[in-house]
């Protein structure tokens, strides 16, 4: 038996922009991402890491509630019936036939709760996540 086809919505591209402008503000994220690191140490990646992850976990926590999809721990063993939500779960490994399917848990999986994202003028522009800088 198959699943019906979901039905296909357009993701909202102002939220996405807003979301890494705010990671890119807090985080520096962009700037991280984009940053060719082959010539640099280890021990410098981890520093700027650390604090690209600082800001990103501030950045995540100020504007979203995320709460874990699962309530069960990493390793518990669950059976998933028949009619799973197959958005909130992903079976891997060797899945043969028709839920249910027991298994155990490798990621609680996360989902957000609240979201917290600043209102925006309509002169806005969210293409620009992050100004360019002039220092006088």
């Amino acid at each position: 038996m198959t699943a019906p086809a979901p039905e296909l919505r357009e993701a909202s591209p102002q939220a996405a922009l807003q979301l890494l402008g705010l990671l890119q503000r807090d985080a520096r994220f962009i700037d991280f991402v984009e940053e060719d690191i082959a010539g640099y140490a280890d021990a410098d990646i981890g520093a700027a890491a650390r604090l690209v992850h600082d800001g990103c976990r501030a950045a995540l926590r100020e504007h979203f509630t995320i709460v874990p999809v699962r309530d069960e721990a990493e390793g518990s063993r669950v059976t998933l019936p028949a009619g799973f939500d197959a958005t909130a779960v992903r079976v891997t490994g060797n899945v043969v036939g028709a839920a249910p399917f027991t298994g155990t848990v490798s990621h609680r999986g996360w989902r957000v709760a609240d979201v917290r994202l600043p209102k925006l003028t309509g002169s806005h522009d969210a293409s620009v996540v992050a100004p360019a800088e002039v220092e006088l």
